[in-house]
């Protein structure tokens, strides 16, 4: 029996087939646009199989570098089809719930390498070319950390209250990192990958000793919220 990840996909699969003059359209007139991969580790001129920057493979640093340069290529090359941050409108298959295992790899980087087309018509282009694959497994990193649907729900209340704490300013910052980080490891992806990549995490990395950083960090909590609403 397929899991509800893998029915998901094949559902959005599904509706990406019957809409597809509206995909032909979106992706057929968007030039890929080159990434800076150079902080990330070297992976060989053969595409591999299976995403080489996992923190479990590369490390912490390695992972949150690729999540962080996959969000700028995401956005820059697939949100208009896909959606921002991965959550799809329905005219292309939500990648968020493309697993995070060797088989989700394997379908990731076949499209990703090569594009679709069906019946003479380009539904998505081929990016292997042109971005390469240090940026495919980047962006492919960042969207297998993207938070599941209400993955925050039963954290917004204590979310509001700490997002209202660092907006004011002098509150103690390193116990507010430390909840946060504590609320960022039970986000769930939707993919199944042990560490999401959300507002919550990204707020807590965002807090220093710096004072202004507490706004910033509040600032993060709010789009996180907003978008989770």
């Amino acid at each position: 029996m397929l899991d509800i990840r893998t029915r998901r996909l094949m559902a959005a699969l599904t509706l990406a087939a019957l809409t597809a003059p509206a995909l032909a359209y979106a992706h057929g007139d968007v030039a890929p646009q080159p990434i800076n991969t150079d902080a990330l580790p070297e992976v060989g001129e053969e595409w591999l199989t299976e995403n080489p920057y996992r923190a479990e493979t590369a490390g912490e640093e390695v992972w949150a570098k690729a999540v962080q340069i996959g969000d700028s290529g995401f956005n820059q090359n697939c949100a208009r089809c896909h959606g921002l941050g991965a959550v799809s409108g329905g005219l292309a298959p939500d990648l968020r719930f493309l697993e995070a295992n060797e088989s989700g790899d394997e379908w990731f980087v076949e499209r990703f390498q090569h594009g679709y087309t069906q019946d003479g018509t380009t539904k998505m282009p081929a990016f292997g070319a042109v971005l390469g694959q240090k940026a495919g497994w980047a962006i492919r990193t960042y969207i297998e950390t993207r938070p599941e649907d209400g993955a925050l729900d039963a954290a917004s209340t204590r979310l509001h209250a700490i997002r209202d704490a660092l907006a004011a300013g002098g509150a103690d910052a390193a116990a507010l990192k430390a909840e946060l980080e504590e609320i960022a490891a039970t986000v769930a992806t939707a993919s199944g990958a042990p560490v999401a990549d959300s507002a919550v995490s990204r707020a807590a990395a965002a807090l220093t000793e710096d004072p202004a950083s507490e706004k910033h960090a509040a600032e993060l909590l709010t789009i996180g919220l907003s978008a989770a609403e």
